[in-house]
């Protein structure tokens, strides 16, 4: 095992020798926060594709108000933590910045003021307290579920990414009643539209049906809920991996 080598300051002690004005005595060294807040990032969860998401690589060469404006609110949104009311549920189509958004916040969030945030994607969150059944995998729903229940910033991925069986939207329900009655905050992303009905009129009067909207995939209570914990923000910029990526990959 790789050994992490001492701090010159302190020589791994934690303390490092102050001797000012004559008065000699110890302060705490720099190394311990950061170490301390390198444990939080760690313990943040954030998936490898994520973990360079900031603010300033929000999509800068693209141009479309609702970018702007989702940047701008999400940034108030960490100048005024703690002092917020509510989360953030982030919707628009695949590709548009919700996660890259999302993640900037947290990251802000644990560099800022030290937060305990945690994220997770939606359906791996639901895979994982299903084999917490199983026995051999040797985790239990409460070790699972602890994090997702108690830390203070929850981000919550792709949301609706997984088929609404009865026990999904039961398991949703759990954690986000958990998380409103003790006041904690939580981010939500989701790729499905927000619209009271998926039924459209065509011009020569028939109707269709589009894509399943928040309501149907969560449930109306779930998304009346979610309305009361949560601000939302809109994105219907362009797909960033058709629009940026593909041009590079010529």
């Amino acid at each position: 095992m790789e050994t992490v080598p001492e701090c010159p300051e302190c020589g791994g002690s934690g303390w490092k020798r102050m001797d000012q004005a004559g008065q000699r005595g110890v302060a705490r060294c720099p190394c311990r926060e950061r170490s301390r807040l390198q444990q939080l990032i760690e313990a943040a969860r954030i998936p490898p594709r994520y973990q360079e998401c900031r603010f300033e690589s929000f999509l800068p060469h693209r141009k479309h108000p609702t970018l702007g404006k989702a940047k701008m609110m999400a940034s108030r949104f960490v100048e005024d933590y703690p002092l917020v009311d509510c989360g953030l549920l982030i919707l628009g189509d695949c590709g548009v910045g919700k996660t890259h958004l999302a993640v900037s916040i947290i990251r802000a969030l644990m560099l800022r003021y030290g937060t305990w945030c945690v994220f997770y994607d939606f359906r791996e969150l639901l895979k994982q307290i299903q084999s917490s059944f199983n026995p051999v995998a040797g985790n239990t729903e409460w070790q699972i579920l602890e994090p997702v229940l108690q830390c203070d910033v929850l981000l919550l991925d792709d949301l609706g990414a997984e088929r609404p069986t009865d026990w999904v939207r039961d398991t949703f329900a759990y954690i986000i009643n958990h998380r409103y009655n003790q006041k904690r905050t939580t981010l939500i992303t989701s790729n499905f539209k927000d619209r009271e009905s998926n039924i459209r009129k065509l011009h020569d009067g028939s109707v269709v049906a589009g894509q399943e909207t928040l309501a149907e995939r969560i449930g109306e209570r779930l998304r009346s809920r979610l309305y009361e914990m949560c601000k939302v923000i809109r994105i219907s910029a362009n797909d960033f991996r058709i629009e940026i990526k593909q041009a590079q990959y010529k």
